[in-house]
């Protein structure tokens, strides 16, 4: 006579991963269920970097609030000083001198590459290649960043954009390295590619995991690399020009399916876009001033304003109300690290554990954005 099969009766493992942990990007704490060693469940929580920042805004005046945007996503404060400002020119109808808008496009593409050296660099630590490709990510990020200390004089939280243009013009010794620099990056860019893209243990790990249906990333609100990765051909550069973006020739990449590999090729393919809006820049770079004069305490008119931009890691919205005063009496941001945050947990059920740790690499978080 059969004995009838004993069922062995599981409960699922609940594991925080974080916030303290080098595969979170920051302190960002994943708590995840797990039976055996697939995710069946998945939390993100977030608030363990907080500064307050919207709120600090409102102490300070609207000149001074640049500098808090910088640490906002720490690794594109260029992009994120051009939210905030255009969004005080709009409200305090600031025009902006041409050769500033120039500028300004110059320092958002360099910054969009180094942002996306690190995103690539990080994410290939992520799969287990250990040191070697962010090594030569950080190689090429330190030439844009000795630019940008060139023309702001600082390396990281750079306060460059002020409303109105940018704190001070071009050195010349500026143009010539940065013609050099955009003719060297494309042999690094095909070194990445060549290491990267036909590497057998990263197409294992990376292709057909976490994907993102282009219905469901719409649905979601995601945008940059994770959007566009999707297959969906959208940013803001095109879909609601800013600047003089209208004037440069460019392509947005897309992807195919929508998984991680999409998602890594797409940023390789955007920063050789950027190389190919900075030359155009350089080129049709205008003379004349770098900024409008300002007072030194700007007093918008009562009202409200709102600016995007399409920043590294997509779309970077400020909100700001004025009630005439010399500080925002309202500052709010729609920062893409969060909104991309969110279609973790649908990437994530029904994968491996290590899986978890590159997915979330290639969405490409940055938890000072996601803790504004």
């Amino acid at each position: 006579m059969n004995q009838p099969e004993e069922t062995l009766v599981t409960e699922p493992v609940i594991l925080n991963l974080g916030p303290h942990h080098p595969s979170t990007h920051g302190v960002c704490r994943l708590r995840v269920a797990l039976d055996g060693e697939e995710v069946v469940d998945m939390e993100p929580v977030f608030g363990y970097l907080h500064r307050g920042i919207e709120k600090l805004a409102e102490a300070k005046t609207y000149t001074q609030v640049v500098t808090l945007t910088d640490r906002q996503d720490y690794l594109a404060a260029m992009t994120n000083n051009l939210a905030y400002v255009m969004a005080v020119e709009k409200l305090a109808d600031i025009r902006v001198p041409e050769r500033a808008e120039y500028i300004r496009v110059i320092m958002s593409e360099f910054m969009r590459i180094a942002s996306h050296l690190m995103a690539i660099g990080f994410f290939l630590n992520d799969l287990g290649v250990f040191q070697t490709v962010i090594v030569y990510c950080f190689r090429e990020r330190e030439k844009v960043l000795d630019l940008f200390e060139m023309a702001s004089g600082q390396r990281i939280n750079f306060s460059y954009m002020r409303p109105g243009g940018v704190v001070q013009d071009l050195p010349a010794e500026f143009i010539p390295r940065a013609r050099q620099l955009i003719d060297e990056l494309p042999t690094y860019f095909d070194e990445y590619e060549g290491l990267i893209n036909d590497n057998e243990i990263v197409l294992a790990r990376t292709k057909e995991l976490g994907v993102l249906p282009a219905e469901k990333a719409i649905n979601a609100s995601a945008s940059g690399p994770v959007l566009r990765g999707s297959g969906v051909p959208f940013d803001l550069r095109k879909a609601d020009p800013y600047s003089v973006y209208p004037r440069f020739q460019f392509d947005i990449p897309t992807g195919t399916r929508g998984d991680a590999y999409d998602r890594y090729l797409v940023k390789v393919a955007e920063m050789r876009q950027s190389l190919r809006i900075i030359k155009q820049a350089l080129d049709q770079l205008p003379s004349g001033p770098h900024r409008t004069r300002t007072p030194w305490l700007i007093r918008p008119p009562a009202g409200e304003a709102y600016a995007h931009i399409e920043s590294p890691k997509g779309i970077l919205g400020v909100y700001l109300v004025s009630d005439t005063g010399i500080s925002p009496y309202r500052y709010k941001v729609r920062p893409p690290s969060l909104i991309n945050l969110t279609t973790l947990r649908d990437l994530a059920v029904g994968s491996k554990l290590a899986d978890l740790v590159v997915i979330f690499g290639s969405i490409d978080v940055n938890m000072g954005e996601v803790d504004h």
